[in-house]
């Protein structure tokens, strides 16, 4: 019969570790750190998306005043502004058959010239 002796060390920190022989952290500090430096990338990529989109939001939101139902605006503007078109939240599609693009609860139609529709979804 072979007994393991080596000590283990902590997987963040590398202090030696003391107590049951499954333990791989010397804290809950240690072991929050470990797990969250895994999901970091993960993490990091989906709070750059929802930046850009409550970024995008708020640039519409601005753009459209609180007494109006909606406004048209320049495709020059809007990037002036650092809109990015690539993220938006969902589409509509109306009877007419425009697709509305939407950043939560404001949306855009794209109109001739480089002229945007900024529109505000009512709750109903």
């Amino acid at each position: 019969m072979t007994t393991d002796t080596a000590a283990k060390n902590c997987l963040t920190c590398g202090k030696p570790l003391k107590g049951r022989t499954d333990k791989k952290f010397c804290d809950d500090y240690c072991r929050n750190g470990y797990n969250n430096q895994l999901k970091a990338t993960d993490n990091n990529y989906v709070r750059n998306i929802n930046n850009a989109l409550r970024k995008n939001r708020r640039i519409l939101d601005a753009l459209l005043p609180e007494n109006e139902e909606m406004v048209k605006t320049t495709k020059d503007k809007l990037l002036h502004k650092e809109f990015q078109f690539k993220y938006i939240t969902h589409t509509y599609v109306n009877k007419k058959g425009n697709t509305y693009f939407f950043c939560y609860e404001y949306g855009y139609l794209p109109l001739e010239n480089d002229w945007f529709l900024i529109v505000r979804r009512r709750e109903n």
